[in-house]
């Protein structure tokens, strides 16, 4: 995160995490901010909320209803809510996978800002970010200072286990070993030095 945070986003963040927990709905903070709250480096321009897609309508009603500006994107996997210009993405369906309850508690309950809230582990922040790599979008200088910043909070293996199948995700596991962030496991090194 920039040394100091967006207090408008900030400030948004804290409302609709409010208006979600008044109301009862699930939810976890994911994104920026949740780096963020683990104490990691990472950038601001928008606040991420993962919920569960049967209860999209739930949370648009309810944070209409104190005055955010709803928005529904072409896009199949979120929904958008404005605070005076300020975007909140709410995401039921990251990397092609829905958000379940398993999904939600994979979390950890963290102060963000005076309020309590669950914050996407730091595993599975990155598994997302890893997953999130295709070959239209593939900017590995995101996914550094999370790795950087959070790499003791992760588990390494779970996150090799959970992208196994993405190209990107090895590129990238490889690049941390190389830059010596976080150290392939031995059978890895082996299959990719040949």
């Amino acid at each position: 995160m920039p040394h100091r945070v967006d207090e408008g986003l900030v400030t948004t963040l804290k409302r609709v995490a409010s208006v979600l927990k008044q109301a009862e709905v699930p939810f976890a903070l994911g994104g920026s901010f949740a780096v963020y709250a683990h104490g990691g480096h990472s950038s601001d321009h928008d606040v991420d909320f993962l919920i569960r897609e049967q209860d999209k309508a739930r949370a648009l009603e309810e944070l209409s209803a104190v005055g955010f500006e709803v928005e529904q994107p072409p896009e199949d996997w979120l929904v958008k809510v404005f605070d005076e210009g300020r975007m909140v993405d709410l995401i039921y369906r990251p990397v092609e996978s829905p958000v379940t309850d398993a999904t939600l508690r994979d979390t950890v309950m963290r102060p963000v800002e005076a309020i309590n809230m669950p914050v996407l582990s730091a595993t599975q922040l990155m598994v997302h970010k890893l997953l999130s790599y295709t070959q239209h979008y593939c900017d590995f200088a995101t996914g550094l200072p999370v790795a950087r910043s959070l790499r003791e909070q992760i588990d390494w293996d779970r996150v090799r286990a959970e992208t196994a199948k993405s190209p990107y995700a090895e590129a990238f596991l490889v690049l941390l070993d190389r830059l010596d962030v976080v150290a392939q496991p031995t059978d890895a090194r082996l299959t990719v030095g040949g």
